[in-house]
């Protein structure tokens, strides 16, 4: 794909690498090679689900981690059940509510985690090799600034359909 012209409005420019970019990171082959670098077999969906977790302090409840996915809780309940069967996360009683359940990263999905982070790290400082820390700060600070807005934009969404119904 030809780089956008130096005269194209830089929101456009922008949002074709986005495109660009999202497309070739979650084709699975990417996602296949990084984990066999990583000598993981979890799939990409599955990751995503014990970095949620690991950022919510290594456990959470069913609903907050949908929310956080932006996805529906019976997908992330089944989600569970697979990561369960590998020994990647664990279900624990929530000690606020008996009825309820939480979900706890395992040391052995820690480990899978972390394997998978190494490898992906490696291979992000490679592809940044020649940029400074300032430059990757502002890129972090712009993709931060997009994530909210989805964030935003999703959460209205559902919000919306709530009232609707």
């Amino acid at each position: 794909m030809p780089d956008p012209g130096r005269d194209q409005d830089p929101t456009v420019a922008l949002q074709r690498v986005l495109a660009t970019l999202s497309y070739l990171l979650t084709r699975s082959r990417a996602h296949e090679r990084q984990a066999a670098e990583a000598g993981v077999t979890a799939a990409r969906s599955d990751l995503w689900l014990l970095m949620a977790l690991e950022d919510s302090g290594g456990i959470s409840r069913v609903g907050d981690l949908a929310a956080l996915l932006m996805v529906e809780p019976p997908h992330v309940t089944r989600q569970i059940g697979r990561l369960e069967s590998q020994d990647l996360v664990e279900r624990t009683p929530d000690s606020l509510d008996r009825r309820a359940r939480k979900v706890a990263i395992t040391p052995h999905g820690k480990a899978v985690l972390n394997r998978l982070q190494q490898t992906s790290h490696a291979g992000l400082h490679e592809a940044l090799a020649g940029f400074d820390d300032t430059d990757i700060a502002a890129t972090v600070a712009v993709l931060n600034h997009l994530v909210a807005y989805a964030r935003r934009k999703h959460s209205d969404e559902e919000r919306q359909r709530g009232r609707g119904m």
